[in-house]
């Protein structure tokens, strides 16, 4: 047998070997694909992708190969990203709106193999979610320029879905109008009425009217079906496309830096991880002196920093309310669990509805 034969010998029977572990890790990659439909998480996990590369990298002795394994594992993480996009093909994601809202573009960002379904409101697509019907709703929960919003969070409060990500998606507001239209020919803006109010600046400087509609994508509809070169529509260029639209004036909200944070909400809780950074949780406080102060200080005293806090009220009782709080820390670890635990003395009810490493920009 010459060298030559040997060395084939070997591929072959390695290549044998390779290929049992390949449908191995494909089998885990379908499980993966089957959690990530169950608890709404999107296919694309950029962190994860690299911490792979980078830990597995080491792995090999031999400098000279080094290179080729990373071309090795890229390769591998793609193919699985592949079946996983094939998987999921069947997913469904509700959102509030129509197509052309920007909870629909991002929702086809965030889930590009789904199949997304606009709902009259917030309500009904988060009840989707919750009924099964859809696998998760894509709701917004905060717009940096309006502030939360707060039926999202009631919804979130009263409710049994989970968060299972948090998404931040610039918002672009534009001046829409019937083609053959120009700026000069309007007298009335339509749009839902965040959007008029990220935009109250350049509807008062131009002297236009304006008038409320359910959301940014309805508005264009209505400005596209009434003929009429007077009446323009605020909303996405992507509206514009849809409804065959012109856009007179791009990038007419008032703040430059306006974005929108979108959560996932599924049925399914996503387990604690070791690289989660924030959580979210929902609490009340005992009808005591000092409760909510309590309250806060323990969660500092674990070592949990609070980024937000905001309170509602519970419409169960005049003058109760319940409390809104985002946090950076790992709620997994020991600390975590502490801090969990020394809550329930000075409060009535805690619920955690998110854990999550890190926001992510779409």
């Amino acid at each position: 047998m010459t060298e030559l034969d040997k060395a084939r010998n070997i591929i072959n029977a390695t290549d044998r070997e390779m290929a049992k572990l390949f449908e191995q890790r494909m089998d885990a990659v379908r499980m993966v694909a089957h959690y990530k439909k169950e608890h709404g998480l999107p296919v694309d996990d950029l962190g994860r992708e690299a911490d792979i590369i980078a830990k597995n990298s080491e792995i090999v002795e031999n400098d000279d190969y080094r290179s080729y394994y990373v071309d090795f594992l890229r390769n591998n993480i793609e193919v699985s990203k592949r079946y996983q996009h094939r998987l999921l093909d069947g997913m469904r994601v509700a959102y509030s709106g129509v197509v052309g809202a920007f909870a629909n573009i991002a929702a086809e960002k965030i889930f590009p193999d789904a199949t997304c379904i606009g709902y009259p409101d917030f309500a009904a697509a988060y009840n989707a979610a919750l009924s099964g019907e859809c696998d998760c709703a894509l709701l917004p929960v905060e717009n940096s320029f309006n502030g939360d919003v707060g039926k999202v969070l009631d919804l979130a409060f009263f409710g049994a879905l989970y968060i299972n990500g948090v998404y931040e998606a610039e918002i672009v507001q534009n001046l829409l109008g019937p083609k053959g239209s120009t700026i000069e020919d309007i007298e009335q803006v339509i749009s839902h009425p965040q959007a008029l109010g990220q935009c109250a600046q350049y509807i008062e400087k131009h002297g236009f009217e304006p008038v409320e509609a359910v959301n940014t994508a309805v508005a264009a509809k209505v400005v596209a079906e009434s003929g009429r070169k007077n009446l323009a529509a605020i909303g996405s260029e992507e509206a514009a496309e849809k409804f065959g639209l012109v856009k007179l004036e791009g990038r007419i909200n008032e703040s430059g830096n306006n974005t929108t944070r979108f959560a996932v909400f599924s049925r399914n809780h996503r387990d604690f991880a070791a690289n989660d950074k924030h959580f979210i949780m929902l609490f009340t406080v005992n009808n005591t002196a000092g409760s909510l102060g309590r309250a806060v200080s323990v969660i500092g005293e674990h070592g949990f920093n609070l980024r937000a806090l905001k309170s509602r009220p519970t419409k169960d009782l005049n003058w109760e309310y319940y409390f809104y709080a985002e946090g950076d820390g790992n709620l997994g670890t020991f600390e975590g669990k502490a801090m969990l635990a020394d809550l329930s003395s000075c409060c009535s009810s805690v619920k955690i509805i998110a854990s999550y490493e890190k926001e992510i920009k779409i």
